[in-house]
């Protein structure tokens, strides 16, 4: 497991590396901000209440590394720190996603039977009215057949559609699952959800971004309203 992570470390400080001769042409960047939910709900799961949730990102030309987090409030919330190594080009994106959970695992703790982290490749495409983004469990504590015992690389596939209805923006989500693993133990679809996000206007100087998110799982049967806000 350690060798797998390290291999995907070097390929991207050889990718990063050879961007850095041309900084000058398409430059660094940076940004951070987070955002606080009243309830953390992801890819029809919930793993807690009230949080926030930090984020900041270094870009260098079209490859970039964001660092991630979640703290609830409460202290059987779910802890998340999460690092996503990412290239996205023309419509096209791929990324590799470090995800840690704050258990009594050390954080260097790769070993695939004790591990609190779990490796994600991404591969996705934006084409304008539509996106979809195909997300798979390649490394890490995923999850293992009850049968076959054998690692079931969980994956996640999810359309989306954004649209405006009057001066609120609107993204329509629709997520699945094609076999047993992490989200359900067959193929089903376990997240249907619309976001809506706006401007909220507190003074001529000042708006807050805000958002409200409903999300359905037809497999668990579960539907939760989430209000968020964007800082």
């Amino acid at each position: 497991m350690k060798r797998l992570v390290f291999r995907w470390l070097s390929v991207l400080a050889i990718a990063l590396s050879t961007s850095f001769s041309t900084i000058n042409a398409q430059g660094l960047g940076a940004s951070a901000g987070g955002e606080i939910v009243s309830s953390y709900i992801w890819r029809g799961q919930d793993l807690g209440g009230v949080s926030i949730q930090p984020t900041a990102t270094v870009s260098l030309g079209d490859f970039s590394i964001t660092a991630w987090g979640s703290i609830g409030l409460e202290s059987y919330d779910t802890k998340e720190f999460d690092f996503t190594f990412g290239y996205a080009k023309n419509g096209f994106s791929a990324a590799i996603t470090d995800y840690w959970f704050n258990t009594v695992n050390s954080y260097f703790d790769y070993d695939d039977e004790s591990t609190a982290h779990m490796i994600e490749a991404t591969v996705g495409y934006d084409f304008g009215p539509a996106a979809v983004v195909f997300n798979t469990y390649f490394a890490g504590a995923d999850y293992y057949s009850k049968d076959s015992k054998k690692r079931s690389y969980s994956t996640y596939i999810e359309a989306s559609v954004p649209f405006v209805i009057s001066d609120v923006n609107f993204k329509a989500e629709f997520g699945l699952t094609p076999w047993e693993g992490l989200y359900s133990d067959k193929f089903n679809v376990v997240n249907v959800g619309i976001k809506a996000g706006k401007e909220l206007k507190i003074s001529d100087s000042f708006s807050l971004p805000v958002f409200t998110k409903i999300s359905f799982n037809p497999n668990s049967e579960k539907c939760w309203f989430v209000f968020g806000i964007t800082l």
